[in-house]
């Protein structure tokens, strides 16, 4: 008998934030998501980590979207640990 899959996602754990990457942003890191250890700070705060510890997405950072669940935020929200965060580069097109 076939056995299931495991799950592709798990439940991020509550002192993380599980962080979706796209585009251009996800090549740079080699990665599609991130587990993040995190206390409850800002998205501001995040983007600096972020741009921190992966300087090839920090020119990126800075003009990204941040969503938590499917909420976008202001740069002084607080993200909350155990979050789903999505960072979302700008786009173009027509």
């Amino acid at each position: 008998m076939h056995e299931p899959s495991p799950p592709v996602h798990t439940a991020t754990p509550v002192g993380s934030l599980h962080i979706s990457l796209f585009a251009g942003m996800a090549a740079a890191v080699g990665r599609r998501s991130l587990e993040l250890p995190w206390e409850d700070d800002t998205a501001a705060a995040l983007r600096s980590r972020l741009g921190a510890e992966f300087p090839a997405i920090a020119p990126l950072l800075a003009r990204s979207a941040v969503a938590i669940g499917d909420a976008y935020v202001a740069d002084d929200a607080v993200v909350p640990r155990g979050s789903d965060v999505a960072i979302i580069p700008p786009v173009s097109g027509g």
